[in-house]
């Protein structure tokens, strides 16, 4: 098999994240935070919640709403994957932080 990028599987996700972006009526706060409610839902790692997390901030997503979104899904998908999601998200607070730490000593 012969890709046109060293990256194809990341060029892949991108595409699908772009073409569902373009696909979906949701104001992007929404999008973000159904999209978290995703995550949390598939048992997702960190690095997943630290695709998204940044991108929810930017849109305006408070903590509270992060928050509301792991109380409105826990009786569907349960107390176990809902501590699991709330430990990475903060993990991935944590690498959003790290890399905006990174970046601003890189600068200065």
């Amino acid at each position: 098999m012969s890709t046109a990028s060293d990256t194809p599987v990341l060029d892949t996700l991108a595409a699908m994240t772009v073409d569902s972006i373009e696909r979906c009526g949701l104001a992007p706060d929404m999008l973000l935070l159904t999209r978290i409610a995703a995550l949390a839902a598939s048992d997702a790692p960190p690095i997943s919640y630290a695709a998204h997390i940044d991108p929810a901030l930017k849109t305006g997503v408070t903590t509270d709403q992060l928050q509301d979104v792991l109380v409105a899904i826990a009786p569907i998908v349960g107390t176990a994957r809902v501590m699991t999601a709330a430990g990475n998200i903060a993990a991935a607070l944590g690498i959003a932080i790290a890399v905006a730490d990174a970046q601003i000593s890189a600068q200065g």
